[in-house]
């Protein structure tokens, strides 16, 4: 199935001629201008989208899955469209774990919400009691993403909120509401009308959505200090919240590895999307005993990966989304190298070249103070720290105000397991970093946010707990 729509009308279809320019990360070039919403324009779709909930509520369940089956169909459908936007927006490339990666998370994801068993619990049933654990629609879900995979995730906060009777208003990140705007113009497609609406607009707009009396639930990704706005703004009206906030995961390698065996899975723990990922590996501890090898494994990877326009086939690593972010990968790395810590490749950008383009960069001989690893950098640098004894690595490792995920490499897996369960992360994988599936609930520690998404924890996290005793 091909959508008939080619890029040039998708595009149009959503750009204005006054409103926010969005640039290429890549090449400073314009993409096109997204509208700039006011609170105003805020308040009336969040009252459109309160009048539509009871009818969405109503439909059965059956047929809201149907809608998501049908949403994921013309995912696919403006596929390669929408992934060409995704590229020039966000700067990802198209190929590797990038821009159709993420269209096709967009649709897996949809297909696997509809097929998640609807939450309902039979508590007890006797001669005397029956008590049923069931959910219903919380009302309007504010949903506000990220510009790091702003498809995908929104897909990950609309899908399980619609499915359980909910209706959505979206705010999208300001530097990439265009590739939000097209995929929700595709799903509008198959939907009722107001039952997801999308309000691109600036910070106000967010603490509006936020605050907003009519709203009953926001979900939002993002920085951790973005998510404690959010907590102040939501207090007013006990919002409910599910808040997937900053990482900076940690990774254990113990000295039983093979480094030529997980070098691929631990370079793509930490490079995924160029580093741009709140679950990707930030900073990585490696046992003395394999430490050089581990190193050198790594360089090579790291070097066969080229880095580039998206829109090149060849590429797999792209520029970093903006300037902003530019500025604190060169600042970290910077504090690094001034320290003495090592470089091993990268940490040397070209200034004169167009586009927020940072080399693939890694760092040996590194303190564990030092902030290229206390603070989350965000982009292509990883700190390789040098540890002795798990101890002090498993003390390293939960020693920051943050726990989203973590990783231990081994080829015992009993053992790795035994270090998984001493980290403190939401989730801790074995020799792989960040890889997520629809089933598996996922959610944060610490000061990495609150509340889980995927699955059927998923699905009850945007509704609220009945229970029908009688």
């Amino acid at each position: 199935m091909t959508s008939t729509l080619s890029y040039e009308d998708l595009l149009a279809a959503i750009t204005v001629d006054e409103g926010r320019e969005i640039l290429d990360p890549a090449t400073g070039e314009p993409v096109g201008i997204a509208p700039d919403r006011t609170v105003e324009d805020l308040d009336a779709a969040v009252a459109r989208a309160a009048a539509a909930q009871p009818g969405w509520a109503a439909t059965p369940d059956t047929e809201r899955c149907d809608r998501l089956l049908r949403a994921a169909d013309a995912v696919e459908a403006a596929g390669e469209q929408l992934a060409v936007l995704l590229s020039r927006e966000q700067g990802k490339p198209l190929n590797g774990p990038n821009a159709r990666f993420e269209v096709g998370a967009c649709a897996a994801w949809l297909r696997a919400t509809a097929a998640t068993p609807y939450p309902r619990e039979v508590l007890i049933d006797d001669d005397e009691t029956h008590a049923e654990l069931t959910y219903r629609p919380l009302g309007v879900v504010g949903a506000i993403g990220p510009w790091n995979w702003p498809m995908m995730i929104t897909i990950w906060q609309i899908a399980p909120a619609l499915r359980m009777g909910n209706t959505v208003v979206v705010k999208p990140s300001e530097y990439t509401p265009l590739s939000v705007l097209a995929l929700v113009r595709v799903l509008t497609a198959v939907l009722p009308d107001d039952v997801l609406t999308v309000v691109p607009g600036g910070r106000e707009v967010g603490s509006r959505l936020a605050g907003h009396a009519d709203i009953a639930k926001v979900m939002f990704t993002g920085s951790t200090r973005t998510g404690q706005s959010i907590i102040r703004d939501s207090a007013d009206t006990i919002k409910r919240l599910t808040l997937e906030l900053g990482g900076n995961d940690a990774g254990i390698v113990l000295p039983d590895v093979d480094p030529e065996a997980i070098a691929e899975n631990l370079f793509w723990g930490a490079f995924i999307n160029t580093g741009q990922t709140c679950a990707a590996l930030k900073r990585l501890y490696v046992h003395t005993d394999v430490y050089d090898r581990v190193c050198a494994a790594l360089v090579d990877v790291a070097r066969a990966a080229p880095q580039g326009r998206g829109l090149d086939e060849n590429n797999v690593l792209g520029p970093l989304q903006n300037g902003a972010q530019y500025e604190i990968v060169r600042r970290l790395v910077d504090s690094a190298t001034a320290s003495g810590a090592t470089v091993l490749l990268g940490a040397n950008p070209d200034h004169d070249a167009p586009g927020w383009f940072y080399p693939t960069t890694l760092i040996a001989d590194i303190d564990n103070d030092n902030p290229l690893v206390t603070e989350e950098q965000f982009g292509p640098a990883l700190p390789i720290v040098r540890y002795s004894t798990v101890d002090e690595a498993v003390a390293m490792a939960n020693g920051l105000d943050v726990g989203l995920g973590a990783s231990v490499w081994s080829s015992d897996r009993a053992a790795a397991r035994e270090v998984a369960a001493r980290l403190e992360a939401g989730t801790v994988w074995i020799n792989a970093h960040g890889g997520v599936h629809p089933m598996i609930p996922f959610g944060g520690l610490k000061k990495s946010g609150y509340g889980l998404e995927f699955g059927v924890e998923g699905l009850k996290s945007v509704a609220a707990p009945q229970v029908i005793n009688g």
